[in-house]
């Protein structure tokens, strides 16, 4: 499946996909479809990063 790397880290860092969506300025439906087809290296980086950005609110308590 494509992706798969960044749905496991969603999900290993306890987010939902909407919260993902939000970060990079799309809506959820948008980002779900977005993920059925392997990400260009600069969209999975900026997806990454705003994993990395909510996780990091979600642990200092934002």
């Amino acid at each position: 499946m494509a992706n798969e790397k960044i749905k496991s880290l969603i999900r290993a860092n306890h987010l939902y996909f909407w919260q993902v969506a939000a970060e990079i300025g799309l809506n959820d439906g948008n980002f779900s479809r977005m993920l059925r087809r392997e990400l260009s290296p600069d969209k999975k980086l900026i997806v990454e990063q705003a994993i990395e950005t909510l996780s990091k609110e979600k642990n200092n308590g934002n």
